[in-house]
């Protein structure tokens, strides 16, 4: 029996296990995007409703992550991550076996609610595995390079998959990996949970779930039904009221889903902001990288994703430089050079034409870009981690997921909303070329906004340097 303080010898196959759990549900989110066109014909989706086969992964992903991440506090981590992966297995299934379009719009719903219990759980299992310091640091820096290859990957899998045995294959092939998962997880996972009791905050945790739905729900639409549209305004209208009630149920609750306590720290709340701020950067500039590079420079998605693959080796050591440097700099320092690179991209990127060419217009950026998210997402994720008590790493864990979830959502939704309504009422390729400007121009405010926040939130250093150079008169 290990004590409390003995290292668990598990604990780095137990890393690679949660990383390929976390690549999993990362790489779910944007597959599909290559395999829509193959897709539409055979279950009979309406060009309208196309768009839904990712929504509604979105939309219970996001909507119930925080539920997720605080309920492995109170139920068991090891219990609920295993749950998750095997109900995400099973809506996989669901997926490939889908005859007909209702029916694969319902099954990524339910795919979206298990990974809203898997990568808020694997988080959490991670925080309590690694000590808060350079260990968690280095574990950290693996988990952010899995998840950025998982974002990307998709452009690389998804065209040969779907080409040579048919789309069905992008779900299937999550099955066999989730069985594996599921049955190592007793072997190299400790099962570990919050120590505080009570109840469940069930009234906290169907308001903020269905708060988080809803706003994510009016981000996804607002592109098509119009940001100032009644529908967009209402549904943003009811999520804020949800918001505002949660607040009043939280202070109230003797076992409150989320402690309001907790956003009180500037590091955990300014971390979470620079999370929003690198999901908007990280899914809504390549959204926009892509319909450029195929609408405009005639790539194929799969010449797309092959060219794009600088950008997840850029993530890969952008995270391994960030873990290593945050506690020399602080999270401040590492934020703000990795959002000035994103910026740098976006600025390269304003500057795209007509006649474009990969080494010309493209390829500087994306050495910017990938490096930027890798070392951005990672600091912020220790920084959201920092200083959290065991028994609410599930909780946190959950905001940091929501975060980054929901600023994806954001991301791509303005950014969309840009490039269309720059091209309104202008034809030919000129115009293309000049909306997709837009939104790149649009994305440095992005990276200017997290630029500000890591400076007004973020400390010049990590919690876990100060400790190190502290004094015994300085920790009391």
């Amino acid at each position: 029996m290990l004590s409390q303080n003995t290292p668990d010898p598990r604990r780095w196959k137990a890393l690679v296990l949660l990383c390929t759990a976390f690549f999993m549900v990362t790489l779910d989110a944007s597959i599909v995007i290559v395999a829509l066109p193959s897709i539409a014909p055979d279950l009979g989706f309406a060009p309208s409703d196309l768009q839904w086969v990712m929504s509604a992964y979105g939309v219970t992903f996001a909507g119930l992550l925080l539920l997720g991440g605080r309920s492995a506090d109170l139920l068991g981590r090891r219990r609920l991550f295993m749950v998750g992966t095997g109900l995400f297995a099973v809506s996989s299934f669901l997926c490939g076996l889908a005859w007909s379009d209702t029916a694969l719009i319902a099954a990524r719903a339910l795919q979206g609610v298990s990974a809203a219990i898997m990568a808020p759980t694997a988080l959490s299992i991670l925080s309590s595995t690694f000590r808060e310091g350079s260990e968690r640091n280095t574990a950290l820096g693996f988990w952010g390079a899995s998840g950025g290859v998982g974002g990307t990957a998709g452009w690389l899998i998804g065209g040969p998959v779907t080409s040579g045995l048919g789309w069905e294959w992008i779900f299937f092939i999550n099955i066999p990996v989730a069985a594996v998962l599921v049955a190592l997880s007793p072997r190299l996972l400790a099962e570990s949970r919050g120590t505080a009791r009570g109840g469940f905050d069930v009234a906290g945790a169907a308001t903020i779930t269905a708060a988080l739905g809803l706003l994510t729900y009016a981000v996804a639409e607002a592109p098509t039904a119009g940001w100032l549209s009644g529908q967009t305004l209402g549904i943003l209208g009811l999520a804020v009221v949800l918001i505002a009630a949660f607040a009043g149920i939280e202070s109230r609750s003797a076992s409150p889903l989320v402690p309001l306590r907790i956003l009180r720290s500037r590091t955990l709340v300014g971390g979470n902001l620079v999370l929003l701020v690198v999901g908007m950067l990280a899914f809504g500039v390549p959204f926009v990288l892509t319909q450029y590079a195929q609408e405009v420079l005639g790539y194929s998605p799969v010449r797309f994703g092959i060219s794009f693959t600088v950008v997840p080796v850029g993530a890969i050591v952008g995270s391994i430089a960030s873990q290593r440097t945050v506690d020399r700099i602080g999270y401040r320092g590492v934020v703000c050079a990795g959002l000035l690179l994103m910026g740098a991209a976006s600025v390269l990127l304003t500057r795209v034409s007509v006649d474009g060419s990969y080494v010309k217009d493209l390829l500087p950026a994306l050495l910017l870009l990938g490096p930027g998210i890798g070392a951005v997402f990672v600091a912020g994720s220790i920084a959201t981690l920092a200083g959290v008590s065991e028994e609410e790493t599930g909780l946190a864990s959950g905001l940091n997921n929501t975060s980054f979830q929901f600023g994806a959502a954001v991301g791509v939704a303005v950014l969309s909303t840009v490039a269309v309504s720059e091209r309104e009422g202008h034809g030919g390729l000129v115009a293309l070329t000049d909306s997709f400007q837009a939104a790149f121009a649009t994305s440095i405010a992005f990276a200017a906004a997290g630029l500000i926040v890591a400076l007004a939130l973020l400390g010049r250093r990590s919690r876990a340097a100060r400790l190190a150079t502290a004094t015994p008169a300085t920790e009391q």
